[in-house]
């Protein structure tokens, strides 16, 4: 599995220096609706994965289950 650069660099510093801004940016109230509302973005996109693998395996299922037609 291959690394994103970046997330190597930080450390424990940089991470508690972002995490302090964000909570100075966005207030203590802000932050649990901020973070409710990106679970639910990562929810439907992993509802729309799943759903487009679905019907991918069901198309191939359904090519290979068809007799083949005579020409």
């Amino acid at each position: 599995m291959t690394q994103i650069p970046l997330l190597g660099t930080l450390g424990t510093n940089e991470i508690i220096i972002i995490m302090v801004i964000v909570l100075l940016l966005f207030g203590g109230r802000k932050i649990p609706e901020l973070m409710k509302g990106l679970g639910k973005g990562v929810r439907e996109f992993n509802d729309a994965k799943d759903n487009v693998k679905r019907e991918i395996e069901e198309s191939a299922n359904t090519i290979t289950s068809e007799p083949k037609k005579a020409e």
